[in-house]
């Protein structure tokens, strides 16, 4: 199977800085998209960024400018650089990733979350 493990979460004050990372790791034949969704308390989960195999990347309006999602197709791993963080950016981040196995099998695998806090 395939694991993702996210870090990088925890608690900043607002207009802070932080980034996180998603290593996906099993039995992987290669990755197509990766990206971030969070949820909030109360919220449904949304979308904040996919990033292509080839790079190319899509954020949601509210992160534009704020946040950068990036990859390490060597480390199979994805980066979420975020950074003036407002209080409304408090939630659980997900990371996923569109994975072919070695059995050639394709999905979307998603992280455990990891908790990310702003204090105003």
């Amino acid at each position: 199977q395939v694991q993702l493990v996210e870090a990088g979460g925890g608690l900043v004050q607002a207009g802070g800085s932080l980034r996180l990372s998603c290593a996906a790791s099993g039995i992987i034949f290669s990755i197509h998209h990766m990206g971030w969704s969070r949820q909030a308390p109360g919220k449904q989960r949304e979308l904040v960024a996919v990033i292509s195999s080839a790079g190319t990347t899509n954020y949601a309006d509210s992160m534009k400018g704020r946040f950068t999602i990036s990859r390490d197709n060597a480390k199979n791993t994805v980066y979420l650089q975020m950074m003036s963080l407002k209080p409304e950016d408090t939630a659980v981040y997900y990371c996923n990733a569109g994975v072919t196995t070695t059995d050639f099998y394709t999905k979307t695998y998603w992280g455990q979350g990891t908790q990310v806090t702003v204090s105003s």
